[in-house]
């Protein structure tokens, strides 16, 4: 059975608001669900918001619907980046499960995916995308492990952004062929949520293909959350070394046996 994310669901100072969205969430099928802080900088100093921690929202997290655990709480911080300034990684991003950013020109799209230390990239769904998307720079951040991500709740709000959102992930999907896609709701209130299957339909009208419609909120989740782990931890590489027969091994090793070996390897 899939196991179906929403790494977008907006932060808010409304507790009550939050809570009612995430149990949403979980009735919906939703196992996982990343609460996101958005900062837009108007200056080179800026202020990251601390993450509200998830035991304050609920005392008894809900059940997933047809499942028998609760659903997980991440928290996500998104850079909305007008300025290579905006983007400064610093001791608070770490209070983060993910970092997600939004660059808002070319050039910082570039940055972001061949650069940016990130999980995720936005794209614009309230209007029209500033610049066209090429493929070296999105083939970099798939080559890196970097996910793109399109949110549809804007689409729910206004038939304008509507098109621009469809249009948007049109334009991004015939750059990267259905790669390191990731469909989120951006919601802000409970009935901008929609279920998992629903949202698996929608990629088939953003060019998806079936199998990359569903990944978009399941399988290209979990990859994303496993890119935080080893963002946030610094390791994921590990070095394989073979190890050295010992002289004595060598010696016992018969004649026939190396003549097996051999002719296996000339097959």
């Amino acid at each position: 059975m899939s196991v179906f994310m929403d790494l977008n669901i907006i932060s808010s100072n409304d507790k009550n608001r939050l809570k009612s969205i995430i149990e949403t969430a979980a009735h919906l099928g939703y196992s996982t669900v990343a609460i996101n802080y958005v900062v837009e900088p108007q200056q080179k100093k800026q202020e990251i918001p601390k993450p509200q921690s998830v035991s304050d929202i609920f005392d008894k997290f809900p059940i997933v619907q047809g499942k028998s655990s609760p659903i997980k709480v991440l928290n996500r911080l998104t850079i909305i980046a007008s300025d290579a300034s905006h983007f400064r990684p610093t001791n608070e991003y770490k209070s983060f499960d993910l970092v997600a950013v939004y660059p808002k020109t070319e050039k910082l799209f570039h940055a972001a995916c061949m650069t940016f230390d990130v999980d995720i990239i936005c794209i614009a769904v309230a209007e029209k995308q500033p610049f066209h998307f090429k493929r070296a720079p999105v083939n970099g951040a798939i080559d890196r492990g970097v996910f793109f991500e399109t949110c549809y709740a804007a689409a729910i709000r206004d038939t304008t952004m509507r098109r621009y959102t469809i249009a948007n992930a049109i334009s991004l999907m015939e750059v990267c062929k259905g790669k390191n896609i990731i469909m989120s709701s951006g919601a802000e209130r409970p009935l901008e949520l929609r279920g998992p299957y629903d949202i698996a339909n929608l990629g088939l009208v953003f060019s998806l293909s079936e199998g990359d419609a569903k990944a978009a909120v399941s399988t290209n989740c979990r990859a994303v959350l496993l890119h935080g782990e080893t963002r946030a931890t610094a390791s994921g590489v590990v070095y394989t070394m073979k190890k050295p027969k010992t002289p004595q091994k060598q010696e016992e090793e018969s004649p026939v046996s190396k003549k097996k070996s051999d002719a296996f390897g000339n097959i």
